[in-house]
């Protein structure tokens, strides 16, 4: 895990949650451009992956490596599924579910640092 560009993701999760939680706050639903800002965290969290993988194969870290890429798999599914749930759903939910997504994301990641044993 490179350190930089875990922060990256987890701030990129904390605008994108404050954003959905203005969203919420204003009783609002999720607008096109909320979606594109998860487009680019998902686009980070790629990656992400990549680096990762690269770093996993080539490194000499002793982590799990079912639980791991348990979290990397997870943290990719949660930010689509989320924008899919949120761009059916027109009602201030849609906001509430790309809050939690974000948040969810956000946690998962610094998880993660916490098995690469950054933190």
């Amino acid at each position: 895990m490179v350190l930089p560009l875990a922060l990256l993701v987890v701030a990129l999760c904390v605008v994108l949650a404050g954003w959905a939680g203005w969203f919420v706050a204003r009783d609002r639903a999720v607008v096109l451009r909320q979606l594109w800002g998860g487009a680019v965290v998902e686009a980070v969290l790629v990656v992400q992956a990549f680096v990762a993988g690269v770093v996993a194969l080539t490194g000499d870290h002793d982590v799990d490596p079912a639980l791991f890429w348990g979290y990397v798999v997870t943290q990719l599914v949660v930010l689509p599924i989320a924008a899919a749930w949120a761009f059916a759903e027109r009602t201030r939910w849609s906001s509430v579910v790309l809050l939690v997504a974000a948040l969810t994301v956000g946690f998962l990641e610094y998880r993660l640092l916490q098995i690469w044993g950054v933190v």
